[in-house]
């Protein structure tokens, strides 16, 4: 099992990408890293991570930042969750742990938004404590390698999983050999077409000599997808615009959004009119300017498939259906966090926001 290691290792000290985390020993910084980049390239999540770090270097300052602005940081990163838990996470280290980044396996598992493969990942490539990380490229790489059926979205299987991780790590450096066996998976065991001819180990991968590399890794199923349809609403009076903050329970908590109608089906303009949602929102506006201004938008996100309709109302008068929206000046609207569907609204339609 050590000759994976050793291999891996090597491999990695010869090929590995030049990323500025790798610079650190700052566990604040690995934390941000590992966070940010769950469910986001490298490529994408560079500049972000530079970008946070520039406004939030340490863990005071982020605790100390209002989630707006956190939030306006992330803005076009997704899975905004990440953020949120980032912020909590440290305001708890800061206020409650005296700004002393925990320093255990146990402790950074605590932490909001943390779970196994981060602590694993933070305690090891700081502090080199022999905990095995577990993440898609992992499980790439071990499927393939030993040619595991087992699903790895089953309980049984990320048993299974993370034992053999913990048993071809060397403990020694298992701060490099986790950097190494992740690094492997996204620059060579590519999920589709990887380069198995010239793979280091394409003499013991099981999975290549059975000529069965894109079967691996298993899954049991899928999550079923939900089907949902949008219909905003650009609302403006003169140069003010109306924004809605999205609350907890829902996709993009904390960003905000045009005021918006949600339909369990399809909807034109004339069946949106008859809704009570509608009513209620333009009720008291008296004469209103109605441009369709984007429609036929499809917008996917995990499990979820947004159809989605922008509108653009010009009103006279701000009725009481629209006293629950906050009204702001439109030129700053750039001030505010918005999840990626109403940033490609302001960009295609709506004029590019500023930063």
């Amino acid at each position: 099992m050590q000759t994976i290691s050793e291999k891996l290792r090597k491999w990695y000290r010869a090929n590995k990408r030049d990323l500025p985390w790798r610079e650190s020993s700052d566990p604040y910084i690995i934390w941000i890293s590992e966070i940010m980049l769950q469910q986001t390239r490298v490529a994408q999540g560079y500049d972000y991570f530079l970008r946070f770090t520039a406004r939030f270097p340490d863990v005071k300052a982020l605790a100390e930042a209002s989630e707006d602005e956190v939030l306006k940081c992330w803005e076009g990163l997704g899975y905004y969750s990440r953020a949120r838990n980032l912020h909590a996470a440290a305001k708890h280290v800061f206020y409650d742990l005296g700004g002393v980044f925990p320093d255990t396996y146990e402790k950074i598992l605590s932490l909001k938004g943390v779970g196994e493969y981060t602590a694993a990942a933070i305690v090891s490539i700081v502090w080199n404590q022999p905990y095995a990380v577990v993440d898609g490229n992992v499980y790439r790489v071990l499927s393939r390698l030993f040619a595991l059926e087992v699903p790895i979205d089953t309980g049984m299987g990320k048993k299974i999983f993370y034992t053999l991780a913990a048993e071809v790590m060397d403990c020694n450096y298992a701060g490099e050999h986790n950097q190494a066996i992740m690094e492997f998976g996204a620059l060579c065991c590519l999920p589709r077409n990887p380069d198995c001819f010239l793979c280091i180990f394409s003499d013991i991968c099981q999975a290549y000599t059975l000529g069965k590399v894109s079967f691996f890794p298993h899954k049991q199923g899928k999550t079923k997808t939900r089907y949902r349809y949008f219909y905003y609403f650009h609302v403006q009076n003169e140069d003010q615009t109306f924004l809605h903050k999205r609350i907890a329970g829902d996709i993009w908590q904390g960003l905000y959004e045009l005021p918006l109608i949600e339909t369990a089906e399809p909807a034109d303009f004339s069946e949106l009119q008859e809704t009570e949602a509608f009513k209620k929102m333009f009720e008291d506006c008296g004469k209103t300017d109605i441009s369709l201004e984007l429609s036929g938008i499809k917008h996917v996100l995990s499990h979820q498939i947004l159809y989605v309709t922008f509108y653009r109302i010009n009103i006279k008068n701000t009725g009481r259906g629209l006293e629950r929206y906050k009204q702001i000046p439109s030129e700053n609207l750039k001030e505010y966090a918005f999840p990626r569907l109403l940033q490609i609204y302001w960009e295609k339609a709506g004029g590019k926001l500023s930063n």
